[in-house]
Order: C-alpha cells, then sequence, then structure tokens
C-alpha cells in the first residue's frame, strides 16, 4: 500500500501537537531521528521529511532541530541509539527503516510519541494494538506487504509450474522476515513446492 504524502504529514503534525511537543516549543522543538540505514542511501527519506515539516510550519534552524542517529545497517546499534535519544528529552522520536528501529524506539520509551515507517504488519509485530486504534504512545504507517511473499510464491508457480523448488531470500534479523517466510511457506505448501529460505544480513552474506 503506498504512504500518501498527506497521511505522512498529518502524523508527525498530529506527534508534534501534543503537549509535550507543546511544552518542547518554548524554544525549539527537537525531535529524534532514528534510523536502520545510512545516512548516504537515506537522502530522498530525509529530504520528504524535512519538506513535511516545513508545510506544518516546522522549519530547521528555526522553531525546530532534528537530532538524527543511524545505525548504518546494524539493527544491534539501534537500542542504544534509541535510549540516547530519549536522554535528549526529544519532544518526538521519528523510527525510520522499517521495523527494527521501530521496535527499538518503542522499547527505548513509553511517553515520548513515536512516529514509524514503513512496517509491514505492526499489529503481527507487536507495535500496535490495531490498525484503526494503535494505542499507548505510538502510531505511524503500515506497507502491508506480508502477504506479498505468498503471492510471488504463486507468481513463480505460474511462470514454472514444473519448479519444485523455489529459493526465497530473507534477511532473518528483519522482524519482518520471519512472518513474511511464513506466508511464502504456507503459499509454497499450497501449491506443491519446497521453499528453501536463503538468509542473508550483510552485502557479504548477499554475496
Amino acid at each position: 500500500m503506498p504512504i500518501r504524502r498527506r497521511e505522512f504529514i498529518r502524523l508527525i503534525g498530529g506527534a508534534l501537537a501534543s503537549p509535550l511537543a507543546a511544552r518542547a516549543q518554548q524554544s525549539q522543538t527537537l525531535i529524534g531521528f532514528l534510523s536502520s540505514r545510512s545516512p548516504g542511501e537515506s537522502a530522498a527519506v530525509v529530504a520528504a521529511f524535512r519538506d513535511g515539516l516545513r508545510n506544518q510550519g516546522f522549519v530547521e534552524g528555526q522553531n525546530v532541530t532534528i537530532a538524527f542517529r543511524w545505525a548504518d545497517g546494524r539493527y544491534d546499534r539501534l537500542p542504544p541509539l534509541a535510549a540516547e535519544l530519549v536522554g535528549l528529552r526529544v519532544a518526538l522520536l521519528f523510527a525510520a527503516g522499517g521495523p527494527p528501529s521501530a521496535l527499538a524506539a518503542k522499547r527505548a520509551t513509553s511517553t515520548i510519541p513515536i512516529v514509524f515507517s514503513a512496517a509491514s504488519d505492526p499489529v503481527r509485530l507487536g507495535l500496535v494494538a490495531s490498525l484503526s486504534r494503535p494505542g499507548a504512545n505510538i502510531t505511524g504507517m503500515s506497507t502491508l506487504t506480508t502477504p506479498l511473499g505468498a503471492k510471488g510464491i504463486e507468481l513463480l508457480k505460474e511462470l514454472l509450474p514444473k519448479a519444485s523448488v523455489i529459493g526465497y531470500l530473507v534477511n532473518p534479523s528483519n522482524p519482518s522476515g520471519k512472518l513474511e517466510t511464513g506466508e511464502a511457506d504456507a503459499a509454497a505448501a499450497a501449491l506443491g513446492v519446497r521453499l528453501r529460505p536463503v538468509n542473508a544480513s550483510t552485502l557479504g552474506e548477499l554475496d
């Protein structure tokens, strides 16, 4: 499901309108930006983030400051980075780069508003209580891509009807990977195909 820019802006604007953010706006609002990725590959995301804030009247360097923290693909770095941002007493914590960042942010604070992006299935991942009523201090956007693993297997079987084994490349350190693999495996079994998961969490493992 594509994320509409208007929905993104509304989520950020709504979180910043909280009482916590209002108190922080006595000087400059401090926003934490936590990402599992690197600055280089996230340039377009950061540009859109700043643009969305600007459309809500938050201009970096004038009335808002953004504290960036990057894990550079190392998910084990996310918990201490999230804790660092909480220690800065940010008014809002934005979790970019998928479920690993969102889960780290949720574990780090139960009071600071959290907005996450690109979570494949936030309910099954344990991020929110439901899509309509997220609950607690967290909300965000869902790509709802978990069923796509199963759909991919079905399409491959149509293209290669004689195939008996299908390889499935997955990042096992990403919480979404287990959900998507489960969906793909169920689809493969229904079609009489054996699924062979291949794990890769780093560029070296991809090679």
